[in-house]
């Protein structure tokens, strides 16, 4: 009787442990090419080119003002840029500042709230043959002044997509630490690992840029909340390179309560799923094609989320090394998981940054686990979800 329960432990074990290795070693593999990493110089050039700069403002009035008057600090010709804000469900004062400072405000009148329906409206009432690029900001971002400069460079030598470096605005709290910590290893394994050997980096939702008839002509085909990864679909279809400019930051307020992380996620899990449903069967047509970047971001989401992987990982190896002593002792029972803890640890440690590596950090970490509880809790409960608009309070 005891034979057959090991046996099966035994099997189980083995299908656990061959479904998370390629996950764990997928991320450890562009950990490490993130190190090889080398941001590009892109040449100084005379011609302006023309920026729309879209802010998609919900209930926004404690944010947006001070978000507008930071991007109006750009060193660049006030005339070669205009920015456009959103504003849905916002005070008419907020309205009327903002109009002040020369922002052009489009109030929504959409019912139901979204991202993709504020970038729609916007790209309706804009002149789109006098923009060369869109520039996609969140209510609650700031940035440096060179931005657009260096936008214009990367557009001038025919860079049709770019995702700039977001980074926490705040580390107030634990969760938000562990939030800005969870960003810059998203952007080590899937922005700097990837550019690194020549695929496109992963979009983030703020931050970026477009070639505006390019995605003049895209963005009604935008339906869901995670408009990142729909656009992602749509560029990989095309084979359009997505640059990273890992030296221009983005500074965006991270999630504060564990409540409101779990419903974000709960959207990127479902977001992340709904993807992968949608470009599943392209799989075979793009790896046959040569579009390996796109057979690449497939593969991507058919990973588990970090938070979970990671959860898994540790947890089996904890139970394959209480359990190896009743089967008898078999050294690779929990040998193996620990050699997969150990690379599944240092795939998130290789690209945190050193300045997020500190005591403070060692303390947050502690709330891993109820996180990744809430996180599996919120497989069950992810029907609608990508469909469903989630405001982040500021």
């Amino acid at each position: 009787m005891l034979n057959t329960i090991y046996s099966i432990l035994s099997i189980g074990d083995w299908i656990c442990y061959i479904l998370l290795v390629p996950c764990v070693f997928y991320l450890l593999f562009y950990a490490i090419a993130s190190k090889f990493y080398h941001p590009k110089r892109y040449p100084e050039t005379i011609g302006r080119k023309h920026f729309a700069v879209l802010f998609p403002a919900y209930r926004a009035d404690n944010v947006i003002v001070s978000s507008v008057h930071s991007f109006l600090q750009q060193d660049y010709p006030t005339e070669c840029y205009k920015i456009i804000v959103i504003a849905d469900q916002m005070q008419e004062a907020t309205c009327k500042k903002l109009r002040d400072m020369g922002a052009q405000v489009l109030v929504a009148t959409y019912q139901n709230s979204s991202k993709a329906q504020a970038l729609t409206l916007a790209m309706h009432s804009i002149d789109v043959p006098s923009f060369d690029m869109v520039v996609i900001m969140d209510a609650d971002n700031t940035t440096t002044p060179h931005l657009l400069h260096e936008l214009n460079k990367a557009s001038a030598v025919g860079v049709r997509a770019i995702q700039a470096h977001r980074t926490a605005k705040n580390l107030n709290t634990d969760i938000a630490l562990l939030d800005a910590a969870s960003e810059e290893i998203n952007n080590g394994i899937f922005r700097k690992g990837h550019v690194a050997i020549g695929f496109s980096c992963a979009l983030i939702g703020s931050g970026m840029a477009f070639e505006a008839d390019w995605f003049a002509r895209h963005v009604e085909k935008l339906q869901t909340a995670g408009e990142d990864k729909e656009l992602e679909t749509l560029l990989q279809r095309e084979q359009i390179y997505v640059d990273y400019l890992s030296e221009i930051d983005i500074y965006d307020e991270k999630t504060q309560k564990k409540e409101i992380i779990q419903q974000q996620r709960k959207r990127w899990i479902a977001t992340q799923f709904g993807s992968l449903r949608a470009t599943l069967p392209d799989l075979p047509k793009a790896v046959f094609s040569g579009n390996f970047s796109y057979a690449d971001k497939i593969l991507q989401w058919m990973l588990p989320p970090r938070i979970i992987q990671l959860a898994a990982v540790i947890g089996l190896t904890i139970l394959a090394t209480i359990l190896a002593p009743f089967m008898g002792g078999l050294p690779g029972l929990a040998l193996k998981w620990w050699i997969l803890a150990l690379a599944q640890i240092s795939a998130m440690l290789l690209p945190l940054p050193a300045s997020l590596a500190n005591r403070r950090m060692l303390k947050a970490v502690l709330h891993i686990p109820v996180l990744s509880v809430r996180m599996i809790g919120n497989l069950f409960h992810l029907k609608g979800a990508n469909k469903k608009f989630i405001h982040t309070e500021h």
